[in-house]
């Protein structure tokens, strides 16, 4: 069954809006936990526009879950994951202009940058995955970096315009997801899902985890954070018929 990790960046950007200490990141994902979710992803950006220091501090702290750090394969990012003891980092892309992640980290372009931040990471006992897009260049460069794990940026699927266009995008998830099983890598995968979108990448044969932020934080406006958790699970849950009606 694929599992949600959820991210509560968008919990730290309000609270970030008025420079105030509600609402807490460590609050929202007590609750998120509480209400089925597997673990907590945080981004903890060079620019500090959500998620703070303290914030991944306390989280390790306090909470008793997988913790996910995202962040750039930056020697500041290094240090501080390998002071903070993240279950998992994942590596990604980022730049001070992007409103939030554009695309898929270029790991066959830097290959031996990636490289060492694996081999310094993952000798400390830390998990790795690399936030790549769907491409078999970019696949083979993540299996050969030595990390195990991979997670798909879905933006291209979910911005795709329902019908050929976003099949499109669904059979290259479909596809690389094969591929990197193939190669020996555990496959997650995030970015713009929603309830409405979710259900077929779910679907994905060895789907391992999904990280889920934006949408379920703006529906959590709406009915609150449990509410919108247990929403969530209940679209990724139903992938499991359309996997067994597939079979």
């Amino acid at each position: 069954m694929t599992q949600l990790c959820v991210n509560v960046d968008h919990v730290a950007t309000i609270r970030e809006a008025r420079k105030t200490d509600h609402p807490d990141p460590l609050e929202a994902a007590r609750l998120c936990l509480e209400a089925g979710a597997v673990g907590i992803t945080i981004h903890l950006r060079e620019d500090r526009r959500h998620i703070q220091d303290h914030d991944l501090e306390r989280i390790r702290t306090q909470l008793d879950t997988m913790l996910n750090l995202e962040m750039a394969a930056t020697d500041e990012m290094v240090r501080i994951a390998l002071e903070r003891r993240p279950d998992q980092v994942t590596l990604v892309p980022e730049k001070r202009e992007e409103i939030t992640t554009e695309g898929g980290l270029d790991v066959a372009g830097q290959e031996a940058h990636i490289t060492q931040a694996v081999q310094t990471l993952q000798g400390a006992g830390i998990a790795v995955s690399l936030f790549i897009d769907p491409n078999t260049r970019q696949v083979e460069a993540s299996a050969r970096s030595g990390a195990k794990l991979i997670e798909f940026h879905t933006g291209s699927y979910c911005n795709a315009p329902a019908g050929p266009a976003r099949d499109a995008q669904l059979d290259a998830l479909v596809r690389e997801s094969a591929h990197a099983q193939a190669l020996g890598l555990t496959v997650n995968a995030g970015h713009g899902l929603d309830c409405g979108n979710v259900a077929p990448v779910a679907a994905i044969a060895g789907m391992h985890e999904l990280n889920i932020g934006h949408s379920l934080i703006g529906r959590a406006i709406m009915i609150g954070i449990r509410g919108a958790v247990e929403e969530m699970i209940a679209c990724i849950n139903a992938a499991a018929g359309r996997q067994a009606g597939q079979a």
